[in-house]
């Protein structure tokens, strides 16, 4: 029998994405965009010790995406089920209204991905992988399939730029930096860790935090109440910050744990070994 390719396979712009080493920056910038819905932040805030675990929750955001993008269909839809089982148990409170409400509301699950997966494509894109205009929409379109995976219809996922862009223009009023999402900005730009590693987070982490939040839209930096440099000096940034971090060999970085990308290429062949260059074909 062949090898299981998962939900994606070597063929899909996704499986080539997902390898680049900018995605971390791509990740902090999700978290500061998906803070700016007081609903969906809420639901996290409320339902985890961030501040105590949240090198945990990224690692496990992670791995959650690896296994959606490189492991087998089995384990995709065992995560997934996962995630639906968790999301069914947790409620969130309006503080101003005493409303409690499920985390699992479509409309938050639906701003979470979009939040995803703009910035993963935005800092990509920015940073210099190659993607063009219509390998950027059947990015959006392919990730439907996570989207089912936490419990959305796909139907109602955008499945193009445009209506991504015309989701974000909608939901746009909703948005807000309320205490919330200072609190994760706060969290970002200074993560407490061991007195010994302060120099590394002076060094590395606030250029990857800096790089994420220079990375939001506009309205984003309005909201927060943060300035930041102009497109075109953040574009510089993201492309000199992606040349650097793509000399790193991929057999080097992809030893980290938990290894997804080895362990597809192991399943699958050497052929399935992700690369920018595989995009177009």
């Amino acid at each position: 029998m062949a090898a299981d390719p998962g939900l994606f396979g070597p063929s899909s712009v996704t499986w080539q994405a997902h390898s680049d080493p900018m995605m971390w920056v791509a990740g902090v910038r999700a978290l500061y965009l998906q803070a700016l819905h007081p609903r969906a932040v809420r639901g996290v805030l409320q339902n985890s010790d961030f501040r105590k675990d949240a090198w945990g929750r990224l690692m496990r955001t992670a791995n959650f995406v690896g296994t959606l993008t490189y492991g087998t269909t089995e384990a995709a839809e065992k995560a997934g089920a996962r995630v639906r089982r968790i999301h069914s148990m947790l409620r969130a409170a309006d503080p101003d209204t005493g409303e409690r409400y499920p985390v699992d509301e479509p409309e938050l699950l639906l701003w979470v991905h979009c939040a995803e997966i703009d910035s993963y494509l935005h800092v990509l894109r920015c940073s210099g992988f190659p993607l063009t205009d219509a390998q950027a929409d059947r990015y959006i379109r392919e990730n439907r399939i996570g989207a089912a995976l936490v419990g959305l219809d796909p139907e109602r996922v955008p499945a193009d730029r445009a209506e991504l862009a015309a989701y974000f223009e909608k939901v746009r009023p909703e948005l807000a930096a309320g205490p919330e999402a200072l609190e994760v900005d706060d969290f970002l730009r200074r993560p407490p860790i061991h007195p010994l590693l302060l120099p590394a987070r002076a060094l590395l982490w606030r250029h990857v935090a800096g790089l994420a939040y220079a990375a939001l839209p506009p309205y984003a930096h309005e909201l927060y109440g943060r300035t930041a440099p102009g497109p075109a000096t953040v574009t510089r940034r993201l492309r000199r910050t992606g040349f650097l971090l793509r000399r790193v060999p991929a057999r080097l970085r992809w030893k980290l744990p938990p290894q997804h990308i080895l362990r597809a290429m192991a399943r699958l062949g050497p052929d399935a070994r992700p690369a920018p260059h595989k995009v177009g074909r």
